[in-house]
Order: C-alpha cells, then sequence, then structure tokens
C-alpha cells in the first residue's frame, strides 16, 4: 500500500492527513497557522507528517489563493501575511518534506475530490463551487485540474453579476462573493437591521417569513443560479456540485438553485441541469491533494 501527504493550510487552521492510495484519510491532525512564518507552518506540516510512521511518496498541498500555479507560489491570500506573500511554497516544501509537494488552491482540490470519489466520479466533466465564508470553484475534466493558461481559471469570486451591486472586503461590486457567499448574506442581512450571528441565522428568520430574510436569501439563490446557467451553456459540465457552509448546511438550497437554473438555460439544456450537493465532508481538500501526489507519479 503506498501513502500520500496531505495538508490543507488555512488563514486561521492547518490540516495535515496520512491518505492510503485508495484514497482513504487513515490518520490526520491539525494545528494552528503561523498566519505570518511559512517556514515555521511547513516545519510543524513535517513534524505530522513523521509522526504517521508511513513512507510517503509525496505531498499535495491546499493553500489559499491567489496563488502562481504555473511556479508553485502563494502570492497574496488576504488571511496570510509576511513572508507567506510572494512564497515558493512547493519549492520550499520539497525541501522541508524531503519528497515532492504539489500545491493546488483548495477549491481546486475540492473539485478533483468530487470527480475521483465523490458525486462528479461517474461524469467527464465536472464544475464545483463551495458557497462558504467565500466562493469559490474548480474545473475538472477527464479526472484532471483545468487550470488555464496562467493557472487562474475558475477564480470566480470577482466575477460582476450587478452593476453597482455590494461588495465587502476586496471583492468588486456587485460580484459574485458580494452576493452569494456566507459573508454576503451576513453583512447584507446585517445592513437590513437584523439581529443574525451568520448566515445559517438568515435563513431561520426567511424561513419564518421575515420579508428582508427572504429577499436576501432568494437573491443569493437567483444570483448563484444565473451564475450557474452562464457555466452550463459555456461549458456544458456533466454535473455542477455544491459544497461549502451555506450550500451543505441550509436544507432545500441546492435543490432550490437545480430548479432557479433550469428556468435559466434553454429547453435543450434543461434536461440536463444537473445540480448535486457535495457528499464529501471537510475531507475533500485533502483527498484532492493526496490524489494529485499518486496520479503525478
Amino acid at each position: 500500500m503506498r501513502y500520500a501527504a496531505a495538508a490543507d493550510i488555512g488563514g486561521t487552521t492547518t490540516r495535515a492527513a496520512l491518505v492510503r492510495e485508495d484514497l482513504t484519510v487513515e490518520k490526520k491532525a491539525e494545528f494552528p497557522t503561523d498566519i505570518y512564518d511559512p517556514y515555521h507552518t511547513l516545519a510543524e506540516i513535517r513534524d505530522v507528517f513523521r509522526s504517521f510512521e508511513k513512507e510517503i511518496c509525496g505531498a499535495g498541498i491546499s493553500c489559499p489563493g491567489p496563488l502562481d500555479l504555473i511556479e508553485g507560489k502563494v502570492l497574496t491570500p488576504p488571511n496570510l501575511h509576511g513572508a507567506w506573500h510572494d512564497f515558493a511554497i512547493a519549492e520550499e516544501a520539497s525541501k522541508i518534506f524531503g519528497v515532492p509537494a504539489y500545491l493546488e488552491n483548495d477549491a481546486n482540490l475540492a473539485a478533483l475530490a468530487e470527480a475521483v470519489r465523490g458525486e462528479g466520479r461517474d461524469h467527464r466533466i465536472v464544475q464545483y463551487m463551495t458557497i462558504s465564508t467565500g466562493t469559490g470553484a474548480g474545473l475538472v475534466i477527464d479526472k484532471k485540474i483545468f487550470r488555464g493558461t496562467h493557472g487562474f481559471a475558475n477564480e470566480v469570486f470577482n466575477t460582476i453579476l450587478e452593476n453597482n451591486g455590494p461588495s465587502h472586503g476586496s471583492i468588486l461590486p456587485g460580484g459574485l462573493e458580494a452576493l452569494c457567499s456566507g459573508t454576503a448574506i451576513k453583512s447584507r442581512a446585517r445592513a437590513a437591521g437584523l439581529a443574525i450571528r451568520h448566515a445559517g441565522d438568515v435563513n431561520v428568520l426567511a424561513l419564518q417569513g421575515d420579508p428582508a430574510a427572504k429577499r436576501i436569501m432568494n437573491e443569493a439563490k437567483l444570483y448563484l443560479a444565473n451564475y450557474i446557467a452562464g457555466v452550463i451553456a459555456y461549458i456544458d459540465p456533466g454535473i455542477v456540485i455544491l459544497g461549502g457552509s451555506v450550500a451543505m448546511k441550509t436544507p432545500g438550497f441546492t435543490e432550490e438553485v437545480q430548479e432557479l437554473v433550469r428556468e435559466r438555460v434553454i429547453d435543450e439544456l434543461k434536461p440536463y441541469v444537473n445540480v448535486r450537493r457535495s457528499v464529501l465532508d471537510e475531507d475533500s481538500g485533502l483527498i484532492g491533494a493526496a490524489y494529485l501526489v499518486f496520479s503525478a507519479d
């Protein structure tokens, strides 16, 4: 049995895992990310890998974007600072771990995991979208991530869906993430005077009949459906898979989006609209990272 190591570096927590060739996560651990010092974080990942006491053939690394996937560099992720910026993580990780290291962004790896083990395993073209704190996407064709010419394919968060629409942080006004993400839902609800803690509370109020909450939730689904309808018209994927906390924890969210998408495509495409909820848990990024290693051999 061969083993790969996988690391999912987040803006708060880093997770590391030992994954078998059948893509079963055998062991895993997590610890706080040093958001200023990548070498400290990589050293901790190495120590976790060593604690697994198995020989590994390589390491897959998930890291927040934007990334330079051609050069294997972290660019300017908003939640990682200082020495992380413009950091050649793939090269440095290979030195520290003593095995080849492969870099990808988290949404691409979740898409890959869905394509090889999740809802997309029986489809050639798999479009994945995460609707969570932010929004992200990944496209997998024939079990391979589509990166585009410069490595930025499916960096969709700034896609403008509404002129002069809402924004937050560095998201452009009317951008996808400013309309459909959990952060967008929460900020728009608070601006409407609703006393909520997170996007889930907005959905609860919507189900209770609060008009502002209903409008915010409905608009998030409508804009997402508009975007997905465009993707289907352009790419014609076999399946569109939704993951992330909003899609996974909001009852009926994916099913409603599926119906809205069907209303927004031409008649010939309606039978092929196939929007599904992810069946993988939070380990999808780790599974995708390990598959990167095994498929590179």
